[in-house]
């Protein structure tokens, strides 16, 4: 997967002047192809993106700032690159406005325009309870088992990977299962089994800079979670680069094919870089999709 243009290069000039064709769409379509899966169940979900970084101006000329969240649908033939969205926000900090739902509507015209899809546009007041459970922005913590310390008892190296490597899933070692996977076989597909992982790691297909991020997922399916095979698999990521959202797509479509479950939920926060988190969550049915939040990390 490449990129061209400016994207990757070191030295950047950052408009001061409103630059919408500063944004960058990149096709979802480069990294399914690579996936190989069902692009149609890949496509059911959100991204959900949180700028820290808004700022404008008012009539008066007066600097105004705001947390932003921005929910661009799975279905969207496109994606924007981050680098090109911080340019772009960039570009609209010395441009004056009316009042906070002008730039609301000009954010939410400019996105959907590079996406092709109706991106959801979310502004609040730093003034405004941030701590209301409502907006989301309260710290949350992932639901579930954390499956960080499954290997613990474990006498394997984990070895580095070059690519996501989902034959991990299916390495039979009764012997590590944990005590959350034999709980796991005793309950009925139709009983969820929520768990993540603070590890998730991979590279930027731009910079080749680290994304650093945690994965929570929930799952209703015949076969037990083995969380130490979970977590190998997991870990195979941390030399791979691929996009937040292929990367989420990609452990969708690994399960999706060794588990056969009759739910799925697959989400990832993000650590923040240039002042954006991007999160994006694929469901198997748009009725399991969660509310966005963040993490300590966030």
């Amino acid at each position: 997967m490449s990129i061209h243009g400016i994207l990757g290069e070191q030295t950047t000039d950052y408009p001061t002047e409103y630059s919408p064709e500063t944004l960058y769409p990149i096709a979802r379509s480069m990294g399914r192809d690579a996936i190989g899966w069902h692009d149609d169940k890949l496509a059911v979900g959100i991204d959900w993106w949180q700028a820290f970084e808004m700022s404008w101006l008012n009539s008066q000329g007066i600097s105004q700032v705001a947390i932003a969240r921005f929910g661009i649908p799975a279905s969207s033939p496109f994606i924007v690159e981050s680098k090109s969205l911080k340019l772009y926000l960039n570009s609209i900090n010395f441009t004056e406005f009316s009042g906070w739902d002008e730039v609301q509507a000009l954010i939410a015209k400019d996105l959907s325009a590079c996406v092709q899809a109706e991106v959801q546009v979310e502004l609040f007041d730093l003034n405004d309870d941030l701590n209301d459970k409502a907006t989301g922005l309260l710290i949350a913590q992932p639901e579930g088992v954390c499956i960080d310390e499954a290997l613990a008892n474990s006498s394997d190296k984990v070895a580095l990977t070059e690519h996501p490597d989902a034959s991990l899933l299916a390495n039979e070692n009764d012997a590590e299962r944990s005590l959350e996977d034999f709980q796991k076989s005793s309950q009925s597909s139709s009983e969820p089994f929520s768990f993540y992982s603070n590890l998730l790691r991979s590279n930027c297909p731009v910079t080749n800079q680290p994304d650093w991020g945690t994965l929570a997922v929930s799952i209703s399916s015949e076969k037990p979670v083995n969380t130490a095979n979970m977590l190998r698999y997991i870990l195979s990521f941390r030399q791979h680069n691929g996009f937040h959202e292929q990367c989420v797509e990609q452990i969708f479509a690994d399960l999706s094919q060794y588990y056969q479950p009759s739910t799925l939920m697959v989400r990832a926060w993000y650590t923040r870089r240039g002042g954006i988190d991007i999160n994006p969550c694929r469901v198997s049915d748009m009725s399991l999709l969660p509310k966005p939040s963040r993490l300590i990390r966030q």
